[in-house]
């Protein structure tokens, strides 16, 4: 059990799996109001900075799901390093269908809801482990102004337009499914950046180390075309954020 190999090279440096830096992570740690002792899953949880931080900084606890065996021995070291080891715990696993087996102050899935089809059906994933009047929290992105072509939405990197909404109709979608946004932090252009940029260091140095891997060439086109999808597209047509629900 594995995520495509690609992920596995080009973000193995990586501590946030998505276009958060560790101040925005922060940011969000403060507006949620945690307290001391809430318990936390996060379903895709990467190589659990936010839990491991989370559980240093506000004395959460929590449980953190990834099919990526690679980061999750890095959340573990991460828990080590921190010294919450006791707080938070990390298991390699498919986070599709999971459900805690403990009720939750917050269950969360940052930046990978098709682990349930997308936006509406990871909602009703996490709803299963969560308290009632707990808070959900959804890492998604979204269009800055759509794309004016379906060939421009595939120069982003994805598939349709239609694969992500606006801004205003993410958070309509939500309101729609009997939630109340209660709290939001975005990503900004930085934060795109350094999730981005810090792939290409990371796959030249892989490359420089690995010549004659079979997977080299896909590495090398990949490192090629991708400084260039992000200053032409990327980094100008999608945003990201984390949105804090309360079911109504």
């Amino acid at each position: 059990m594995d995520i495509p190999r690609i992920f596995t090279i080009s973000e193995s440096e990586h501590r946030i799996h998505n276009p958060f830096t560790p101040e925005k992570y922060a940011t969000l740690g403060r507006v949620l109001r945690m307290k001391p002792g809430w318990r936390i899953l996060d379903l895709g949880s990467g190589s659990g900075e936010m839990l491991c931080t989370w559980a240093h900084e506000h004395g959460i606890t929590g449980v953190g799901i990834d099919m990526s065996p690679l980061f999750t021995a890095q959340a573990k070291r991460r828990a080590e390093e921190l010294n919450v080891t006791e707080r938070v715990h990390f298991i390699h696993s498919d986070a599709a269908g999971y459900v805690a087996d403990e009720k939750c102050d917050v269950a969360a899935c940052i930046g990978a809801t098709w682990i349930a089809g997308g936006v509406a059906g990871t909602l009703e994933l996490l709803a299963q482990s969560l308290r009632p009047g707990g808070m959900l929290l959804i890492g998604e992105p979204y269009w800055r102004h759509l794309p004016e072509t379906e060939e421009l939405a595939q120069a982003c990197g994805v598939t349709s337009v239609a694969d992500f909404l606006t801004l205003p109709d993410l958070v309509a979608s939500f309101d729609a499914q009997g939630y109340d946004v209660v709290e939001m932090v975005l990503a900004d252009q930085e934060g795109w950046d350094r999730y981005e940029a810090a792939k290409w260091l990371t796959m030249r140095r892989w490359l420089e180390q690995n010549p004659d891997d079979e997977f080299a060439q896909d590495v090398r086109a990949e490192l090629t075309i991708s400084p260039k999808r992000h200053v032409t597209y990327t980094r100008e047509y999608f945003g990201w954020g984390v949105f804090a629900l309360i079911a109504r």
